[in-house]
This record gives C-alpha cells, structure tokens and sequence, in this order.
C-alpha cells in the first residue's frame, strides 16, 4: 500500500530521473576486446646516411620555407585557401563530426515523444441501441520514452566507432594537405625548369646564329665550302625546334598550377613574376628517424585509426549476443466527455493522469548463427585493417628511403653535370677562335654547339630534379599538414553559407579533440598534441565514463 502511494506521488521528471539512474547505473560492462594498436616494424635509422642528411628531429612542418622562394610560400599559401579537393575533404571531416552526434545520442533514451490526440464521436439518432449519451469526445496528452541500457557497451563502443572515424577523416584531410601542398611545389619547380631551359635554347639559338654568320662569312670569302653553312643551319634549326615543345609544357604546368589554385590560370603571371629561378635546397636536411612516420604521416594515422574503427565493431558485434535490456516509460493525461462540454476542464485534472513505467527485455536466441557469423565478419575486417596498416607503415619507409636516395644521387649528377656544362661552354668558344683562325674545320665547332645545348639543358633539367627530389622527400616524411594548425577545416564563406541552410550547432566550430574524454572520446596512440590541432572550447556533451 506504502509503494501504491509513493509511485503515485511520482511526476513525470521523476519517473525520467529514475530512468536516468537506472540506465547509469547498469552501464558499465563492455564485451568484446579492446583496441591495442598493431605492431608495425621500422627500422631504428634510415639507411642513407651522408652529411647532406641529418638524423636529427625532422624539420617537415614549413618545408617550403627551406627554398627561401616567396612565391613558392604565396603559391602554397593560396592552394591552401583555395583548393577544392582540400575543401571536399575538410566537408567530410564535419561529416564525420555529426555523424558522431548521432552515435552519442544514441546512448540516451532512443524514443523520446510527445503523443496528444482528441476525438469526438456523433452517435446516429436512428440507432436504438445507442447508449444514453449520444455525443463522445475523448483527449489524451502524454510522454512517452524508452531507452535500450547500454549494458553490454555496445552504444559506447559505437561512440568509440565514431570517434576513431573522425580522427580519421582528419587524417585523410591532412593527407590531402600534404600531398596538395607537395603538388604545388612539383609544379613550380616544373615551370621554373621549364622557363630555364627555354632561357637556356634561346641563348643557345643566339650562339648558333652567331655559329651560323660566321661560317657564312667565311664561305663568303671562300674560304671554307657551302656543307659548313649548312651544317650550322641544321643545327640551328634543331635547337629552334625544341623551344616550342618546351613552351608548351610550360603552359601544361601552368594551367596544372591553376587547377590547385582552385581558380583559373589567367592571374597566374603575375603571381609567377619576379621569380628567382629553380628553387635551390638548403645545404642539408634533417631527416629524423622511421618511427617518427607514426607520428606524422597522415596516411598512417589514417590507417591506425581505421584498425580502431574496426575493432569497435567487434565489440558492437558482440553485444548482439545478450539480451537487449530497455525500461520503458510514460506520463501523461487522458480524459473522455459523453455528452458534455467539460473536457477542457477536466483533462488536467490530477486524476486524469496516466503513467507507466517498467523493465523490457529482448534477447534472440534463435539466429541460425547471423550473429556469430557477424562478429567474424568484424573480426576478419579489423585484421585486415590491421595488416594494412602495417603495409602503409612499411610502404611509407620505402617512399622516405626511395625519396631520400633519389636526393642525394641526383645532388652527384648536378654536380657532374654542371662540370660538364661548363667544359662545353669553354670548348665552343674554343672551337670557334680555332675555327675562325683557320685551324680546324666548322664539324669542330657545330659539334661544341649542339653538346653545349644539350649539356646545359640536361643541367637545368637535373637541377629542377634535385628540388623535386627533395620535395618528394620531404612529402614522403609527411611535412605539410601543419598549415592548418589553429585553422578550421573548410573556410567561414563556406561555413557561413552551411548555417544559412541548417541550424549546425556548434559542429561547424573546431572542438578540442585532445580534452574531450565524454562518452569514452579515446586519444590515438601515440599522438602528439599538435596534431589534432585544439583551437576553439572543448565539445560539452553529458555522458559518463567507463
């Protein structure tokens, strides 16, 4: 009788306290295995060694800044800003943000209603058997709530899920980011490659026209035949023919460079004036060691986050195993008038009220092995996963070591070759006093023309591929994303344009990833602070701790 009175005594923010502390309290056991992170093997040093590369803490963050270029520092900057693949990548990271919403509501009650409906009845005056009174009118009001208790973890895990999706969708962004900006300087270093060696033709093509005269004037006076006039031409004419070839694909560079821009390629020219030539490396490079690719690579870090998704489906997985336990509840008020036109008085009277609550349980014990089935289908895919990060790990290694190399060997054939460029040079002017004395023939001298073209090209060509192998190494190393450190994802004309359409919350607002511990936020392994990139108040949500 003592229980009868007091569960009548209940309002309804009672019976949803009651709830609340009913699930807290039962939410604490979580089945399946928790995430380790896979061992992946990297060697304690690089294998190239040399006084150009230095096992010191790797300086990848600015690397650009290593050229000391403005314009390479403006173009990486403008990319930056407006890149759209980087921009569609930044959409996906706010994605990944609201879809981490949805996991976290649904840890709280899963149905939450508000329920009313009112009904009035007219009774035909021809029917006999109608009672005494002929007109009904009938009015409810209640709410109503159910919440499935995350008693196995399953809701937490899937919180989990969604956290390890998010860092990783902020991995790809970088990832993106890094390979965007090493673009970016690929390219300059073609188009100032290309715009040396087309410099390098025409001075040519000005030598071999002086060439050219000079054995015309000596055929003039008859003193040499007409084949050394000929000869000088042909040669001419093919140094010429290469300097179209060359502009061409200085405008193929030039609209690639535009297309990372995000924008057309006509204000390009001015942006690209007043360079300095091909970007020229500093003296040596830090280069860190293997196992800083952990850390830094965002394609690793991608991976590693994407094993962690996976093993939380496991346990997801798992909980399909046990009973589902839910407690179900409802307030509210009903009142019915025959007849009458009291129902609008009465329907919140205190003996109008309606309430339920009490425990639901749902366990399929019948499933022909669909649910075991499943939890080895999240297994095979977390090992999976598991082994694909550990191939982007030894794949990254082999990128650094392939890069690094590249360097230093294309830093010895520069060096070789500008030796060799410089023997041309002297031995056409050479060939041309001896010719013009007479003591030697024009072959001499077309010979030391075409080797000087050629020479001095294959010079400037190495030359961009010396910063183009540096640049591939220091894209290897993973340098780059740190552009966007205390910088949101897509830009506020973008955000601003999102929140015109829907009302964002503070989703649109960079949280700080690194605080938030709510609902079981884990932190990847191994992570540096600097990388999740805290700017804006850590995310409040209510939640509990395992």
């Amino acid at each position: 009788m003592m229980m009868q009175s007091t569960m009548k005594a209940l309002s309804p923010y009672r019976i949803l306290i009651l709830i609340t502390v009913a699930g807290l309290a039962v939410g604490g056991c979580t089945v399946g295995p928790d995430y380790v992170r896979p061992e992946a093997d990297v060697n304690p040093s690089w294998l190239e060694s040399t006084e150009t590369l230095q096992d010191e803490p790797a300086e990848v963050r600015e690397w650009w800044t290593a050229f000391d270029d403005p314009v390479l520092t403006r173009l990486v900057h403008d990319a930056y800003e407006q890149n759209l693949s980087l921009r569609a990548a930044g959409l996906r990271v706010i994605q990944a943000r609201a879809a981490r919403g949805i996991a976290v509501g649904e840890f709280f009650p899963q149905e939450q209603e508000i329920q009313a409906d009112y009904g009035k009845v007219q009774i035909s005056d021809n029917n006999h058997n109608n009672p005494p009174y002929h007109n009904f009118q009938t009015a409810g009001l209640s709410f109503d709530a159910a919440w499935e208790l995350d008693f196995w973890g399953k809701f937490r895990r899937n919180i989990h899920a969604a956290d390890a999706a998010l860092l990783a969708s902020i991995a790809a962004y970088d990832d993106v980011l890094v390979t965007l900006v090493a673009e970016v300087g690929l390219t300059y270093v073609q188009i100032r490659t290309f715009e040396r060696r087309i410099e390098l033709a025409k001075v040519n093509v000005v030598l071999q026209r002086q060439s050219l005269e000079l054995a015309e004037s000596r055929y003039r006076n008859g003193k040499v035949s007409q084949l050394d006039v000929t000869e000088a031409r042909a040669t001419l004419s093919n140094t010429q023919a290469g300097v179209p070839g060359l502009e061409s694909s200085l405008r193929d560079a030039k609209l690639s460079l535009g297309v990372l821009l995000g924008r057309t390629p006509g204000g390009l020219e001015q942006v690209l004036a007043g360079g300095s030539g091909i970007p020229t490396p500093p003296a040596q490079l830090a280069i860190g060691v293997p196992a800083d690719l952990l850390r830094r690579r965002p394609d690793v870090r991608a991976a590693e986050r994407v094993a962690a998704f996976r093993s939380e489906q496991i346990g997801i997985a798992t909980a399909d195993l046990f009973p589902s336990i839910a407690i179900g509840g409802s307030f509210g008020y009903q009142a019915s008038d025959a007849g009458g036109l009291s129902l609008g008085n009465n329907l919140f009277d205190s003996g109008s009220k309606v309430w339920s609550i009490g425990p639901m349980l749902s366990w399929p014990i019948l499933n022909y092995g669909r649910i075991k089935n499943n939890i080895r289908v999240q297994d095979a895919a977390f090992q999976e996963a598991a082994v694909n990060y550990q191939n982007i790990v030894l794949q990254a290694a082999a990128e650094v070591e392939s890069s690094l190399y590249g360097y230093v060997k294309t830093r010895e054939q520069l060096a070789y070759l500008t030796e060799s460029a410089e023997n041309a040079r002297q031995s056409l002017e050479l060939s041309r006093m001896q010719y013009t004395e007479g003591e030697i023939d024009f072959l001499r001298v077309d010979i030391a023309a075409a080797n000087l073209n050629r020479q001095q090209d294959s010079e400037a060509a190495v030359e961009g591929l010396v910063a183009a192998s540096l640049i591939s190494a220091y894209k290897a190393l993973g340098g780059g994303w740190e552009l966007r450190v205390g910088n949101e994802f897509i830009p506020e004309e973008t955000a601003e344009e999102m929140r015109s359409r829907t009302n964002w919350g503070n989703i649109l607002d960079a949280p700080d990833y690194t605080a938030r511990t709510d609902l079981g936020f884990q932190r990847p392994s191994d992570t540096d602070e600097t990388y999740l990139a805290p700017r804006a108040q850590p995310e409040r949500n209510p939640g509990v701790r395992e």
